[in-house]
């Protein structure tokens, strides 16, 4: 049987959580994880409950979440149409054994380089 994962954001303004002063190194991973495991034909969605509403009315699970515990319980994560986790994103060990693969297939590589950037004066 083929694993349905669907990932469902708190209100973002992108889901790489680069935007504004700060990073949030958690939307990265996440961003990057989901990339990663839809790229090999893995069935994961994500929705950001500010762009996509449509998608949380829709689902049973999420609308029951949201009744019970608002808003703050996002980022949730449905896992073949059963809520499976609340309140905060999936590790690589979660996606791996809910995909029956190995951890170290969803490692992401970081880049190779980073570049430090200074703000002119």
């Amino acid at each position: 049987m083929k694993v349905s994962i669907q990932l469902f954001d708190p209100a973002l303004c992108c889901p790489t959580g680069v935007c504004g002063p700060n990073v949030d190194p958690e939307l990265t991973r996440i961003s990057r994880t989901v990339m990663k495991l839809v790229k090999e034909g893995y069935d994961v969605s994500r929705y950001n409950l500010a762009q996509e509403a449509e998608h949380f009315a829709a689902n049973k699970e999420i609308m029951a979440l949201l009744e019970s515990d608002g808003p703050e319980a996002l980022p949730a994560t449905v896992v073949n149409g059963a809520l499976a986790l609340k309140g905060r994103y999936p590790t690589a060990a979660e996606f791996a054994e809910w995909l029956n693969i190995d951890e170290t297939d969803i490692q992401v590589n970081l880049p190779k380089k980073t570049l430090s950037i200074t703000p002119m004066k």
